[in-house]
């Protein structure tokens, strides 16, 4: 059963994301619906989280690293009930508070402003940090993707999260193979991601990004882990649920026509 909900509120949020880029006619789909499996394990069963409560200070942290998957975060948090869900029709709209890169400043449970790629997950290790300094039982969760694993910030706050022994971080790479310019190997490639992760001291866990049992299996590995960081290593698929925009560059910053909407919220039914 908890599977089940799972899945079906990973359904819910990549018909949100689909409704609301369509409202926008702008916004990027791709990179926001192959998270959808991995942020519903996250919200729905992972993460110490209280909607009415959005400043708890007991709360995880999440950090959506790879911030132009703004539709992702804001899906979730509307239907968890951080904020009403008719605000989702207003994405990129002015006087929004849904812009396309989240604002920790005006929306309730974004606790990062994010866009700038590699800048989160330099943020969500500090956070760790922060708990370690003070003895805190808080965990920070960050979603990075690959093409932003082309960044040289990431690999300075893999450093540190590895030499400040923080158990209490676990990465989550979005490992879709793509990026707005194409394949993320032929545009600059990682090489071995579980080698390169691993090298600079995380634990790796590699799962199926839209298994929902393989993501909370290694969300529960992660917790058994002591004196170093996890990386959770997720092969999705890009624009996935959508059969014509899966594992398609294009659609990586390409809003669907009111046609495609309604083709697509066909088959998420």
């Amino acid at each position: 059963m908890e599977t089940k909900l799972i899945e079906d509120k990973a359904k819910e949020i990549r018909r949100e994301i689909i409704k609301m880029l369509g409202e926008a006619k702008s916004g990027h789909p791709g990179g926001s619906l192959s998270g959808a499996d991995i942020i519903a394990a996250l919200y729905y069963k992972e993460m110490k989280i209280d909607s009415t409560k959005p400043n708890w200070e007991e709360r995880d942290r999440f950090i959506l690293s790879k911030g132009h998957a703004a539709p992702l975060l804001y899906s979730v948090l509307a239907i968890k009930g951080y904020f009403e869900i008719d605000v989702l029709k207003t994405l990129r709209k002015t006087g929004s508070i849904l812009q396309g890169h989240p604002d920790m400043n005006k929306v309730p449970g974004v606790e990062m402003s994010t866009g700038s790629l590699g800048q989160g997950f330099s943020t969500a290790v500090g956070m760790a940090l922060s708990f370690k300094v003070y003895n805190k039982d808080n965990r920070v969760y960050a979603l990075l993707g690959d093409g932003e694993c082309q960044e040289g910030i990431v690999w300075e706050a893999a450093m540190a999260a590895s030499h400040y022994d923080l158990d209490n971080l676990v990465a989550i790479l979005d490992n879709n193979g793509l990026q707005i310019d194409g394949k993320c190997s032929e545009v600059m490639c990682l090489g071995s991601l579980r080698n390169k992760w691993r090298s600079f001291g995380f634990h790796v866990i590699e799962v199926d990004g839209h298994n929902i049992p393989q993501i909370l299996s290694a969300l529960d590995e992660a917790r058994t882990i002591k004196g170093r960081p996890t990386l959770i290593l997720a092969k999705t698929i890009k624009g996935k649920g959508v059969s014509f925009m899966e594992d398609r560059a294009e659609w990586h910053g390409a809003a669907p026509s009111m046609e495609q909407v309604a083709l697509a919220l066909e088959e998420l039914k």
